[in-house]
């Protein structure tokens, strides 16, 4: 009795099943996603999607699913808590992509018939789209894109069930849909040039517009960089069009200035001032550098160029201090020219400005200000201060770290005169510091410094790692002048990119690093380099020529080929009628390519008809090859073998699923030869 009530139980989660090969398609297409979720959405969320996939293999060759009802709200009700409990606030696109991830793997495990397999293609085919809104870089494009062409294998398997048993048959899928693929590639490219733009581009980021992703903000506090070492997030591509490898000397990339000190800690302005166009205080000289700047979409205002710029980009304001900013937040990536001078500014310092270069936070310990009283001396000249300050930071045993451990911002002494490690940032505030206590007004610039060369796209990759602060301080006969203190303590740090840098002081021994010596030479082979090198290339491409591709671009392109963008309507119109014409064209290649071959086998085989009509076997029009084949062959035994030989070549060129072995030539041989014969 017991075992029949558990046979019963046990029959109540077997139902059919979905046949293994198309599910084995849908798995792979639901991995490819995997790529785009990592990282963007709540860790837990990926792992219960793979886990869900293991499960499912698991049930699906038992006949189990997920059949409860009670247990499905169980469940959606504790994702949907976890949910709630991993966004705080409970908004963007990330939570509503969380619960659709949770949705499908639900989905997974309760699906076993053909429309239930057919609403899990469709659930990932909008999780590819999801995933293309939460990143847009090529390698997660790519992982989409074979995704979507899985889920195309996916379907052609599930509807041909009955080659799932021929050799091959596995593979046929993706034949079909590389075929499909190539036939709609051409409609979607014209779509991609031609239909008309909604935004500005392809690229852009949908979450918090306030959550910049890159090293900046308006607060300089001890530790915020070093943070960034390690980072391998692209910050910004820079082309030079009129010298292909950039200008002589460390190229600083300057972002923000900051005014604001309290000790190791400096901010900027809330509200950037702007400022007039400069460039009529430049002189057209070879000292000008031309950038063209494609930067990383960042949800902030920054924009970076070559010290100083003085050429506004449009959209784009110079503010005080000299530094460039987007009238909206950059949320895609965004491509512009930049002017820039080595020349230092001949500006005056307003008493305003001084007074604000000069401003010192509330507290200072005694040590620090006999520290700054030291350098400037009696009647000592700036230059003189500034050389004696840099003389005291070389020669006093500081350390550049990636580890310096934790200051609070009130922490000057003990950095300068204790611990005396640190990082970029605490040697540009502690000597900004210390020179607006020796009475020169001073500043404290973050930006970036260096960058590593590609020799294939010729552009310089600038990553969030390069991310670097240093100092201006006011020279009377020189204005504002870039003083780097940490270039003192790390000798050949402004020459490099931090990536190049580190290295070079691993391969020394001058800086310990976790990984193995393997692992460091591996990293550094000239083969890994290349491969590296093509891949920053195609991605750099990636980003200018498709993701880059907004109405400014199509505009371009529209007006070079003789089309005039009259409006949204009109193009609409103009890209309806290239396609239509375009689909009109193949459908009448396709016609060309199969009806004459149908028509040329029906056509020889009609002429081996009539030819045995007239020596007295008539065909009745009712009856098959195979039935006309042996009532000819009890005529004339003598032809038996050529008949048989000739209609396995019929049936074969006429019904077989694949291309005959045989050609069409040959079976038109065999037929004159059969004729001239009779």
């Amino acid at each position: 009795m017991s075992n029949s009530r558990n046979s019963r139980r046990i029959e109540q989660w077997r139902d059919t099943t979905i046949p293994r090969r198309p599910l084995l398609w849908l798995a792979a297409a639901l991995l490819f996603t995997l790529p785009a979720l990592l990282g963007t959405v709540a860790s837990w969320v990926p792992f219960l999607f793979l886990f869900a996939l293991v499960l499912k293999f698991w049930m699906e060759p038992k006949g189990y699913r997920l059949r409860s009802t009670s247990l499905k709200l169980i469940l959606t009700a504790l994702t949907l808590g976890a949910i709630f409990l991993s966004y705080d606030p409970l908004k963007g696109i990330e939570p509503a992509v969380s619960l659709l991830v949770v949705l499908v793997s639900l989905k997974i495990l309760e699906a076993h018939t053909a429309r239930e397999f057919q609403v899990m293609v469709m659930m990932a085919w909008v999780l590819c789209l999801c995933g293309f809104l939460l990143s847009q870089d090529l390698a997660i494009a790519f992982c989409l894109f074979i995704a979507f062409a899985l889920l195309i294998a996916a379907l052609v398997q599930f509807h041909r069930p009955a080659t799932a048993g021929s050799p091959g048959a596995f593979w046929l899928p993706l034949a079909t849909t590389l075929k499909l693929v190539v036939q709609a590639a051409p409609v979607v490219v014209l779509l991609f040039l031609l239909f008309p733009r909604i935004n500005t581009g392809f690229q852009f980021r949908i979450g918090d517009p306030h959550a910049a992703r890159t090293g900046f903000s308006d607060r300089l506090s001890p530790g915020g960089i070093v943070a960034l070492a390690n980072s391998t997030d692209i910050a910004f591509r820079a082309e030079f069009p009129d010298r292909r490898t950039g200008p002589v000397g460390p190229m600083y990339w300057r972002g923000l200035v900051m005014w604001h000190c309290e000790g190791m800690e400096w901010r900027a302005p809330y509200a950037p001032a702007p400022i007039s166009d400069s460039s009529n205080g430049y002189p057209a000289s070879d000292k000008a550098v031309r950038q063209r700047i494609t930067i990383a979409p960042h949800g902030a205002r920054w924009m970076f160029a070559l010290d100083r710029p003085f050429g506004i980009p449009s959209g784009a304001r110079l503010a005080r201090g000299n530094y460039l900013y987007s009238v909206q937040p950059i949320r895609k990536t965004r491509r512009y020219e930049a002017l820039s001078s080595t020349d230092p500014t001949r500006e005056e310092l307003g008493a305003h400005e001084r007074r604000e270069a000069l401003q010192l936070p509330a507290s200072i310990s005694p040590a620090v200000r006999e520290l700054a009283a030291s350098f400037a001396g009696h009647d000592s000249e700036p230059r003189a201060t500034v050389n004696s300050a840099l003389q005291f930071f070389r020669t006093q045993g500081f350390r550049y770290s990636l580890s310096p451990g934790e200051y609070n911002k009130n922490d000057l002494e003990e950095f300068l005169f204790r611990r005396r490690t640190g990082f970029c940032e605490h040697y540009a505030a502690s000597f900004a510091t210390l020179m607006r206590l020796a009475g020169i007004p001073a500043r404290v610039v973050l930006g970036y410094l260096g960058g590593e060369y590609n020799d294939l796209g010729g552009f310089f990759l600038v990553r969030q790692s390069d991310t670097h602060a240093w100092c201006e301080v006011w020279i009377p006969e020189n204005g504002w002048t870039r003083i780097d203190p940490t270039a003192v303590v790390a000798p050949g740090r402004a020459s490099l990119d931090l990536s190049s840098f580190l290295a070079s002081r691993i391969a020394s021994g001058e800086i310990a690093t976790g990984r193995t010596t393997f692992v460091t030479r591996l990293v550094r082979l000239p083969l890994v380099n290349q491969i590296r090198s093509i891949w920053e290339a195609l991605n750099y491409q990636w980003d200018t020529r498709v993701m880059g591709f907004d109405a400014d671009v199509q505009d371009v392109l529209l007006t070079s080929l003789g089309l005039t963008n009259s409006g949204p309507l009109p193009l609409v119109m103009q890209v309806l009628i290239v396609i239509s014409a375009l689909l009109i064209i193949y459908a009448g290649w396709m016609q060309l390519q199969t009806r004459p071959r149908a028509d040329r086998i029906q056509a020889l085989y009609e002429r081996y008809c009539q030819r045995l009509a007239r020596i007295g076997v008539q065909r009745d029009p009712c009856e098959g090859p195979s039935d006309f084949a042996k009532r000819a062959a009890q005529s004339f035994p003598n032809a038996s073998e050529c008949v048989r030989q000739i209609t396995e070549t019929y049936i074969a060129l006429r019904y077989a699923p694949g291309p005959a072995a045989i050609s069409l030539d040959k079976f038109a041989k065999k037929i004159n030869a059969f004729t001239a014969h009779r």
